[in-house]
């Protein structure tokens, strides 16, 4: 039975007021656990799911795009990973982004603190989705997750520890007693991460349910001191992959519920019913949190088509201009993976191609000559090359999943994006 445990607060010695200083008595929520409790869905919102698992399926699988898909899900994969970052704080733009990635990538010297930041929460989503393969999920594989996504951040001494004390969400940040929220005490954490591990171990509910149901729970479990809204989209990642619905790659669901912030909170709000899990007003609780995923899955969906279909637009634009191009050229595969490299160099070409560092420069050059490539430079001297029509259209479709209304021009961010390239 979900309840809230009255607790008490003994005070933070080293407190500016004597408020803070003070004892105070709060409550701490506890879900009840997922494996036992009851899901009515009614017949409307079942044919919801239905339908939205399907359209994502037909994402997943649509051979339309000249753009192949893998370039299109490391694309999305690193939307998604910049955008966590700006919501923790990290800010960056995509061209910078994209050189500090190839010297990374080719040990060329060029120190950027916050795009290596970046760009390691980037791999660590990478690196996430490889719990997707794994039988069952434990909750060491979360630790591990957790890890991976705050390692060389500033909390990485946190990565990985489930937390021993109280936490608490808004308020005064001195105390819980004022706090918005305040999830499980932590002696009952690690028993609900088990919990919560099984469930996401099975399948009892569709798909796109599970990962509703397994997103509210964490966030309300709340299990470490830092990086749970990291660890929460990163969540919705792994359950998507592992039930088939994304094969390939996960739309920017997560993105858009933090675009709606308020409707997003609400729903977080409603989960945490009181009393008997198959009251109705537990079952209506979980059904908002379920029509909230529901819609904003939707939205991310309908986002990363017209991306798709933006993508092809500027890829016929470069053949275009380039004339004829011969299939299966060197040219035909470097304009086919560009969009999941804007900024490249002649190594990372002939990487991505899978042909010689000749045929690939010969192919960087004809791009170049054509105007689809522009020459630039990383670090001191390295010669790179940078695609700045693809770099606009990132950072548009960056800063459209920030806007309520998918266009900054008709709603502004609702939250940090990356700033506009000038030149």
């Amino acid at each position: 039975m979900a309840e809230y445990i009255p607790l008490s607060w003994e005070g933070t010695p080293n407190g500016a007021t004597r408020a803070e200083r003070q004892r105070c008595d709060y409550r701490a929520y506890v879900p009840d656990p997922l494996l036992s409790r009851p899901l009515i869905l009614t017949g409307q919102r079942a044919a919801d799911v239905s339908d939205v698992e399907r359209r994502l399926i037909e994402l997943n699988t649509s051979e339309h795009a000249l753009v192949s898909l893998e370039a299109l899900a490391r694309l999305l994969l690193r939307a998604e990973a910049v955008a966590s970052s700006f919501i923790e704080g990290l800010q960056i733009n995509v061209r910078r982004l994209a050189k500090a990635d190839v010297a990374e990538r080719t040990g060329i010297e060029a120190r950027d603190d916050t795009a290596h930041a970046v760009l390691g929460n980037v791999r660590a989503m990478e690196s996430a989705l490889e719990l997707a393969d794994a039988p069952a999920v434990q909750v060491d594989g979360l630790m591990d997750l957790h890890r991976r996504l705050l390692n060389g951040t500033r909390d990485a001494r946190f990565g990985g520890l489930i937390r021993t004390e109280q936490n608490w969400v808004g308020g005064t940040g001195m105390s819980p007693c004022s706090a918005d929220f305040v999830p499980p005490p932590p002696d009952r954490v690690h028993a609900l991460l088990e919990d919560l591990c099984a469930y996401v171990s099975g399948d009892e509910h569709p798909a796109l349910v599970q990962a509703a149901i397994a997103h509210a729970q964490f966030e309300t479990i709340h299990p470490f001191v830092d990086g749970n809204g990291r660890t929460g989209r990163a969540l919705i990642h792994l359950i998507l992959r592992r039930r088939g619905l994304a094969s390939r790659f996960v739309p920017p669901i997560s993105l858009i519920l933090a675009s709606h912030a308020d409707a997003y909170i609400s729903a977080l709000t409603s989960y945490r019913y009181e009393g008997a899990a198959d009251s109705p007003e537990a079952q209506e609780s979980m059904g908002r949190c379920i029509d909230r995923f529901t819609v904003d899955t939707t939205r991310a969906i309908i986002d990363t088509d017209r991306f798709g279909a933006e993508l092809d637009a500027l890829e016929m634009d470069w053949r275009r201009k380039l004339g004829r191009v011969r299939a299966g050229s060197s040219v035909d595969l470097l304009l086919r993976v560009l969009p999941s490299a804007p900024v490249l160099t002649v190594a990372t070409a002939a990487d991505l191609i899978g042909r010689s560092s000749q045929r690939a420069n010969n192919a960087v050059n004809q791009l170049t000559a054509a105007g689809v490539l522009r020459q630039t430079t990383i670090g001191r001297r390295n010669r790179a090359f940078e695609a700045p029509d693809l770099i606009n259209a990132l950072t548009g479709f960056e800063r459209a999943l920030a806007s309520p209304l998918g266009d900054t021009r008709q709603a502004p961010p609702a939250r940090p994006v990356p700033y506009r390239t000038q030149g």
